[in-house]
């Protein structure tokens, strides 16, 4: 029987697990949780400056780089690639991609990351929520995959290509944004006339929209005692703004309200009525395989 604890992140671009749920990462690699990343794609279409291409021939190459920096600072314990192209925001050239994640058909991604949850028996999965956080289709489509393998990755019938044999993780959560943080950031906008449906550096985040969805909470972990260990992850992330931590909406909530935790929705099993949030997503979790 296997005792250890055991959690993958399944993300879309590097950067996700650091921006994304980085506190929560380091926290339980800190308590010797084996911790995995499996990430879709190398963030192939991400905006960097020439200063951060000295040494690498490809943005994918510096990204990858900076993902395996960060990994290794928050104690992640393996990471895989699925091996897509990053698509890029809605509407743009790079969604046409062929190889783009969000031209793979569901059930193919879906299989990759049956593969990955039999070969390393996670018990807790986590994943985006059903927006992707703020709208990316890579998020999203990775997003609809993950919950699909839940599904498949215990199911005899679906044959897996190195015959690894069906395994039930017991928990899916997905990491969802403060929503009240947000509203205040509309507000924050307007106030000082700035326009909330145009927010990031490109101008293709439309705040608004984000903060009309909301999904329930019922686990929030707090990562302060591993704080500087994300801090120190996330400055490997350089090229996107890691070094003083200003990318993305999840920076930006942590820097104007100094909040050292990351909240989930409890997606499978189905919560039903109302419940005391928990504060470890390993609540009820049984480590006998």
């Amino acid at each position: 029987m296997m005792k250890n604890k055991r959690l993958m992140a399944v993300l879309a671009h590097p950067d996700d697990e650091t921006f994304g749920m980085g506190g929560t990462l380091a926290l339980y690699a800190k308590q010797n949780v084996d911790t995995y990343l499996l990430c879709a794609t190398r963030g192939e279409v991400g905006e960097m400056n020439e200063k951060y291409m000295q040494g690498f021939n490809t943005p994918a190459e510096r990204r990858e780089s900076e993902l395996r920096c960060a990994a290794g600072t928050l104690g992640i314990k393996g990471v895989y690639f699925m091996g897509y192209r990053d698509s890029g925001m809605p509407g743009t050239p790079e969604n046409q991609h062929p190889q783009a994640l969000i031209n793979a058909p569901l059930e193919t991604v879906a299989a990759v990351i049956v593969h990955h949850i039999r070969a390393q028996k996670p018990q807790v999965v986590v994943t985006f929520d059903p927006i992707g956080g703020y709208r990316h289709p890579d998020h999203i489509h990775i997003h609809q995959a993950t919950v699909r393998a839940y599904e498949l990755a215990s199911d005899p019938k679906f044959n897996d290509p190195e015959g690894l044999p069906p395994y039930q993780p017991q928990k899916l959560y997905f990491q969802v944004i403060p929503r009240g943080f947000i509203r205040a950031g509309v507000f924050a906008m307007r106030l000082f006339g700035r326009d909330p449906r145009k927010f990031g550096q490109n101008g293709d985040i439309d705040l608004v929209s984000i903060a009309e969805v909301s999904f329930p909470v019922h686990a929030v972990v707090n990562f302060s005692s591993v704080a500087k260990i994300r801090d120190e992850a996330s400055r490997c992330h350089a090229s996107q703004g890691g070094a003083d931590h200003a990318r993305g909406i999840q920076p930006i909530i942590r820097r104007i309200f100094s909040s050292n935790s990351e909240q989930y929705m409890q997606a499978n099993p189905p919560v039903t009525g109302r419940i005391k949030r928990m504060k470890d997503l390993f609540t009820g979790v049984k480590l006998e395989d």
